[in-house]
């Protein structure tokens, strides 16, 4: 696989440096214990997780266990490998083939064509799992078993970009409960023609339906992302740029209610399912409502009925029209889905 990136390892100090690369030989060569510098036991956890965000291909271990000595400087760190050691070899292997296999057919497109067909195949051939099984944190789930919870999808995007050369790291929130977010949520930044942005395929993972993918978090700026996700805990590149966002730039964001209105009556006329970003100033719940009166009286005008859902921190309108009358006219959409669901049982 193309050279990983180590864009954590570059945040630690000295110390943390050296203890990083110990984990790192170590859990490449599969030792079954290693010495690492004395440091604090959440030091140690956020330079195993920070090893695994900069290593995809490392897959194998989510937590380990660790023994201090009196009068050393040093302590010794046992790895838990999900696999016997064979099967970690097995899988390694299989890992790389398929991780190479799916590169190469996207070996030709542009930076910003790679980029779309990651997304794109994560969206068709990943499932978010509900039960959170420990290999959904990994690529092995993403990418061996088509299931995966967020961390495992940023870890797929990120493998995928090394091996075509794009630049991209795994974004990291902490969980907010007083919002009832109880996990901490994982997705990429990624530089594309120079510039940093946003990119969570989960979110528009579990938006996907119907056979309509979705973009609501292709390409995003700080200031888009942070509507709908909590503060990174490491620190990431500055994403400034709001015109590249995938929307934006397919033209299908609109800033006027003659716009959507036109765009309206062809989706009716077509039999189309209408998706479009609002930009014609906040999306409150007043333009909300004259938007939908457009929705009902275009579709009524061809005696349709308009189901429409929103995903209002991003602005983003998804309409079908089908014929009679219809009860659930609105929906909003969770885009973390997935792990509402698992906050709720």
């Amino acid at each position: 696989m193309a050279k990983v990136g180590n864009y954590y390892y570059e945040q630690l100090n000295k110390e943390q440096q050296r203890a990083y690369y110990a984990m790192k030989e170590g859990l490449l060569n599969l030792q079954d214990s290693f010495m690492v510098p004395m440091l604090s036991g959440k030091e140690l956890s956020d330079i195993y997780f920070m090893i695994r965000m900069d290593c995809p291909a490392i897959f194998y271990t989510v937590t380990f266990s660790y023994k201090y000595y009196a009068d050393s400087t040093a302590v010794e760190m046992i790895p838990q490998y999900l696999f016997s050691k064979d099967k970690i070899r097995e899988h390694r292997q299989a890992m790389e083939s398929r991780v190479k296999k799916l590169a190469r057919q996207a070996a030709n497109l542009d930076e910003k064509g790679k980029e779309l067909f990651i997304h794109d195949f994560i969206v068709a051939n990943v499932k978010y799992d509900k039960l959170k099984k420990e290999y959904s944190h990994e690529i092995i789930g993403a990418l061996g078993n088509g299931v995966a919870v967020c961390e495992g999808i940023a870890k797929a995007v990120k493998i995928l970009c090394d091996e075509l050369n794009i630049w991209c790291i795994i974004a990291l929130s902490e969980a907010n409960p007083d919002k009832g977010i109880k996990y901490r949520h994982a997705w990429n930044v990624i530089r594309i023609d120079g510039q940093y942005y946003h990119l969570d395929v989960t979110f528009d993972n579990t938006l996907s339906r119907d056979d309509t993918v979705r973009y609501d978090y292709v390409n995003l700026s700080d200031k888009q992302i942070f509507r709908d996700h909590e503060p990174v805990i490491w620190k990431v590149p500055a994403c400034n740029d709001n015109d590249h966002f995938y929307y934006k730039e397919k033209k299908i964001s609109w800033t006027t209610t003659d716009e959507v209105r036109k765009r309206t009556k062809q989706a009716v006329k077509k039999g189309k399912v209408l998706l479009f970003h609002w930009r014609g100033g906040y999306l409150t719940r007043e333009v909300l409502a004259e938007l939908l009166e457009i929705f009902d009286e275009e579709a009524g005008a061809k005696n349709k009925h308009a189901y429409v859902s929103v995903n209002w921190p991003q602005a983003v309108l998804r309409v079908r029209f089908e014929d009679g009358a219809g009860e659930k006219q609105l929906e909003m959409e969770e885009a973390n889905e997935g792990e509402k669901h698992e906050h709720d049982r």
